[in-house]
């Protein structure tokens, strides 16, 4: 192995380029306390990958936007003042796989059932703001973690 071929491996475990990870959850609605079935895929993209393991985040988020009323101190002018607030509200990381190692083109698949907390928030849409689920499928491994990026969920009430 050259110089070049060590360099692309470390880039590749910097950048989280050393894997593909992918995510297949449920595309109906979920529910708290319900079993969500999960698969993640990881498939090695080069060279050999040391993981510590294979994790699935969840996480809530509820934003809010709108318009107050201010009044400018210095002419008193009277004017609307725009405001995005957003918050999580859940975040929770799942570990759904032990340690492994990924040779080169070798792909691993991890299968769980999750429950979404109770008392979970759900999935809406209103005229001043919203919340939002997401989901995303994670590789621990030394530099970025790749993973699937966050991906929509729906989470429903009772």
């Amino acid at each position: 192995m050259g110089v070049l071929d060590k360099l692309k491996g470390a880039t590749q475990a910097m950048t989280g380029g050393a894997a593909k990870v992918s995510i297949e959850y449920p595309l109906q609605t979920v529910f708290p306390n319900e079993p969500m079935p999960i698969r993640v895929t990881v498939v090695s993209s080069g060279g050999p990958l040391k993981s510590k393991g294979v994790v699935v985040d969840l996480v809530a988020e509820e934003k809010v936007s709108g318009n107050d009323n201010a009044r400018c101190p210095r002419c008193g002018n009277a004017f609307k003042a725009p405001f995005n607030e957003a918050r999580k509200t859940f975040e929770q990381s799942f570990p759904i796989g032990s340690a492994f190692e990924l040779q080169p083109g070798e792909t691993r698949v991890f299968e769980a059932s999750l429950p979404v907390p109770s008392g979970a928030q759900p999935t809406f849409s209103g005229a001043m703001g919203h919340h939002d689920w997401k989901i995303r499928g994670r590789v621990q491994s030394f530099g970025n973690d790749p993973d699937s990026g966050l991906q929509p969920l729906r989470v429903g009430m009772k």
